[in-house]
């Protein structure tokens, strides 16, 4: 299982715990709330019984109604009485301003079932007391809560996460970097002298030759690194031309039966990038492409241009990527081969969106159908 495949899955685990927990918050809530509800309606009931009990002219004036009296104080309800005819006879916790007719057809157009009686206290109307209402919003407010406080965690915690990578890919490149200046000036050392020891001999030279190609290339891939973590800079290059190196390069090391097809260098469109940083990301497509050809297909470059961008759109005939791992594939540890870092692509999107201020995506795959890569870079 690659990198980035454990890590969603402990972001699974993550999330599945959290609903488990928010679910067990909102039962437990759900049932509190029902307790009250009822307990709310019997005090509802008590109230109207003893309400419909102190207005009974037969009752003995001389009873204690103590009870009674407590009663009709004790519930937080806001309630309405209404009598045998429909008209209100008693109302409990309103405003002298509330507007009773109004507020008793809202209780009725509501879920809660009137409490019935007799005479006096024909139906009782209540509805719940602002804590079971607040009890009731509660599961809701706590998502809300919980998924915002999670989603600011997560940019805090992503944010800190690229900040410390970008700082460790850029040590390790500068470092890279000055680890291959070292053997790279001694090899250039060793070559000056073997020319001078053999300036007669044609094939020792053409070795040499081919050698110092080798440390140029070792010196462009220095600087490479060298670049990354600080800001490169860019200057107007003939954008068919930097194609047709890239795909010179690739095409020597290459199959006989890879076929590629890239526009004519001679058509001329200038777009602001850093040579030696793109050449980085169009090879690293190339060589992705390649491999997912397993040595036979066709790589094809187009160029056109829109409105504020100039788009560049690689494709291949390879194995294709799931569509739903379009997003991934430039996830730092993600790889579908069975060696490599998984840092290719990684380093690609950071170099196109970072330090060229453009976007590279998947724009289209499929198992065994190929995959179409796009950079879009600004102009001017």
């Amino acid at each position: 299982m690659d990198l980035y495949a454990k890590k969603s899955r402990w972001k699974l685990y993550l999330f599945l715990a959290a609903m488990i927990i928010l679910a067990i918050s909102t039962l437990y809530t759900n049932h509190i709330a029902t307790k009250l509800a009822q307990g709310e309606r019997d005090k509802a009931d008590v109230w109207a019984k003893t309400m419909e009990r102190m207005q009974d002219v037969n009752a003995d004036l001389n009873e204690d109604v103590t009870l009674e009296v407590e009663a009709i104080r004790s519930p937080d309800l806001p309630i309405i009485m209404v009598n045998e005819i429909g008209k209100i006879s008693e109302s409990l916790n309103f405003s002298d301003n509330a507007d009773l007719e109004m507020e008793l057809k809202k209780m009725k157009n509501s879920d809660l079932q009137p409490i019935e009686g007799t005479g006096y206290a024909r139906f009782t109307y209540y509805k719940h007391s602002p804590t079971l209402t607040l009890l009731t919003y509660f599961p809701i407010l706590q998502i809300i809560f919980f998924s915002v406080f999670a989603g600011i965690g997560y940019l805090l915690f992503s944010s800190a996460r690229r900040s410390e990578q970008n700082q460790v890919w850029a040590g390790m490149a500068k470092e890279t970097a000055h680890q291959l200046g070292t053997p790279i000036s001694g090899i250039i050392g060793w070559i000056d002298h073997l020319r001078m020891l053999k300036p007669d001999e044609e094939e020792v030279q053409e070795v040499l030759d081919e050698l110092g190609n080798d440390v140029e290339r070792l010196n462009l891939i220095a600087d490479r690194f060298s670049k990354i973590g600080s800001e490169p800079k860019l200057t107007p290059v003939n954008i068919y031309q930097e194609l047709d190196a890239c795909r010179n390069y690739m095409q020597r090391r290459a199959s006989r039966k890879t076929i590629f097809d890239f526009p004519s260098p001679d058509k001329s469109l200038n777009v602001n990038i850093n040579p030696p940083l793109f050449a980085w990301v169009v090879e690293n497509l190339l060589r992705n492409a390649l491999d997912a050809m397993d040595g036979k297909g066709e790589i094809s470059a187009q160029v056109s241009e829109e409105d504020k961008f100039v788009s560049i759109e690689i494709s291949d005939t390879g194995k294709g990527i799931p569509s739903n791992k379009f997003k991934t594939v430039f996830e730092p540890g993600f790889t579908t081969k069975k060696r490599g870092w998984g840092l290719g692509l990684s380093l690609a999107k950071r170099i196109i969106e970072s330090y060229h201020s453009g976007r590279i995506f998947v724009k289209k795959s499929g198992i065994n159908e190929g995959t179409t890569f796009v950079i879009k870079l600004p102009k001017g």
